[in-house]
């Protein structure tokens, strides 16, 4: 039974990828290079969306709209802890973006959903749709328009599909637009925090960026201007898996943690750290870890993060992100088996001295500019604490403005965080062929998701495939008409409240 063709392109699998479960730490590597080269590629049929995309980019910048920081804590949360749930509540949506707007005249409201799919950011930008006085929506995703999803939305009268084609006629008058770029199949299927989170921050940045030149430095904002940009993040690809050896060697030590069963701890200063936050907290919704098992800490801690509700360390131990809760937590319990992952530019020695005392397994990734010496002899030191570390050097050539640079070396190290977790989990077993067989069932993309995976291991008919899965959420051998009647946000609801839901029974 072939259901590929049927699916929207973030939901396929990756012919580049499909034996990723059986490769070496280094093949997994190269296959993820292959699959972020992707981002780049203008394919046979998808060049007309890749000038559209340009074009939406440029329109943007036109148009004098406020955009509000969006960082209060429920906002903060999802970056420290997966929060899958709220992505069906369009009204959670709607209140959220009430809260943030209040009392703005005029804004410009960016939704992000990789596969156009999200009732959250549907219910966003219905609303924002229904003010136009007020909103101008741009929808960002990587999904054809056509494959936005077009189920029933509980309680609403829209889909995300019909939400789509409103935006569309609008952006006829570039009262809307829509910016959703081809970039190809996640490595590991449905994974969007990979390439559909390296293209959005890429999409955002070199918009913000040249606005903002444009407002503050009467810099004129050209095609040619936004291509230059995308492409020094192209290079930033090239400069980062240059590294690939050193790579490998990271994803093997934490690989190798995880299979007996102890821990990844990233230890960060500034955004970079922000970085290995986001990178950790993803890895529970996408290989079923628990949040021990891959932990991100930054120096500062919220103090860093200046979230505008301060710390949220009474939420639970989870949300202890500070160097000083690594030391007070984790460090008395640290072994040889737990792989320590260290990401700066600039670091204090301090915590470093304090963990190698534990374990020898400490690894570095920094970054340099080609000849810097001053750096190199401050990286000597480092290195003597090390067991191997990892040095992107950026070519004098390359260097661009300070701002252009540090987005590029963020860039960077997302795509290495992102090799280590996934090359990590891959590793220990969680994914088979490329699809994550260990996710949490929380959502209704989730929901959708596992019922599509067992038809593809089992090839039973969708019916078959769904009636095991309940079986499996409700841990029951025959299922009540109650249990078969409800709706999926009721299934997600009871399966969120258990602890796995991983007894996947026999289809048919």
């Amino acid at each position: 039974m072939n259901y590929e063709p049927s699916l929207p392109v973030s939901e396929k699998s990756n012919p580049l990828t499909r034996d990723i479960d059986q490769a070496s730490a280094y093949s997994i590597v190269k296959m993820l290079q292959l699959c972020d080269s992707q981002m780049f590629q203008e394919e046979a049929g998808t060049a007309y969306q890749v000038y559209e995309y340009y074009k939406n980019v440029l329109c943007l910048f036109f148009y004098d709209y406020m955009l509000s920081p969006f960082l209060y804590a429920h906002v903060l949360r999802a970056l420290l802890s997966s929060q899958e749930a709220p992505e069906d509540d369009p009204r959670l949506g709607v209140l959220s973006l009430k809260k943030v707007c209040e009392g703005k005249k005029r804004v410009l409201f960016i939704g992000i959903s990789c596969g156009l799919s999200a009732p959250f950011v549907a219910g966003q930008l219905d609303f924002c749709l229904q003010h136009p006085e007020v909103y101008m929506p741009v929808l960002v995703g990587f999904n054809p328009a056509h494959q936005a999803r077009d189920e029933p939305i509980q309680d609403c009268t829209f889909t995300f599909h019909s939400v789509v084609q409103r935006m569309q006629e609008l952006a006829k008058s570039q009262k809307a637009f829509l910016i959703n770029p081809a970039v190809g199949p996640e490595a590991i299927s449905g994974s969007s925090r990979m390439k559909g989170g390296s293209a959005t921050k890429i999409l955002l940045e070199v918009a913000f960026s040249a606005a903002h030149a444009a407002t503050f430095s009467n810099t004129p904002i050209t095609y040619n201007g936004v291509l230059e940009h995308m492409k020094a993040y192209e290079r930033t690809l090239d400069v980062t898996y240059s590294q690939t050896d050193g790579i490998t060697t990271l994803v093997e030590a934490a690989g190798q943690s995880l299979r007996c069963s102890r821990h990844v701890y990233y230890l960060g200063w500034g955004s970079l750290a922000l970085l290995g936050l986001i990178d950790a907290s993803e890895c529970t919704p996408t290989f079923g870890a628990d949040y021990e098992d891959v932990r991100g800490f930054i120096s500062g801690g919220y103090r860093e993060l200046n979230n505008n509700d301060g710390p949220l360390t009474s939420l639970g131990p989870k949300f202890s992100i500070a160097h000083e809760d690594f030391l007070h937590l984790i460090l008395p319990c640290l072994t040889d088996k737990d792989t320590v992952l260290l990401i700066y530019t600039h670091p204090g020695e301090t915590v470093l001295c304090l963990v190698r005392e534990k374990t020898p397994n400490l690894h570095a990734v920094y970054h340099q500019a080609d000849g810097d010496t001053a750096a190199s002899l401050q990286q000597d030191d480092i290195k003597k604490l090390c067991l191997s570390t990892l040095k992107i050097t950026w070519p004098r050539e390359a260097l661009a403005s300070g701002t252009l640079q540090h987005m590029q070396r963020e860039l960077s190290t997302k795509l290495v965080l992102n090799a280590v977790s996934t090359g990590a989990h891959v590793l220990k077993g969680k994914i088979y062929q490329n699809h994550m067989i260990d996710l949490q069932v929380t959502n209704t993309k989730l929901y959708r998701r596992a019922t599509r995976l067992l038809q593809k291991l089992s090839a039973c008919p969708e019916e078959n495939c769904e009636e095991a899965l309940l079986k499996a959420i409700y841990r029951v051998d025959m299922l009540t008409v109650e249990m078969t009647s409800s709706d999926i946000t009721t299934h997600t609801c009871f399966a969120r409240n258990s602890t796995k839901v991983k007894r996947w029974c026999a289809c048919c």
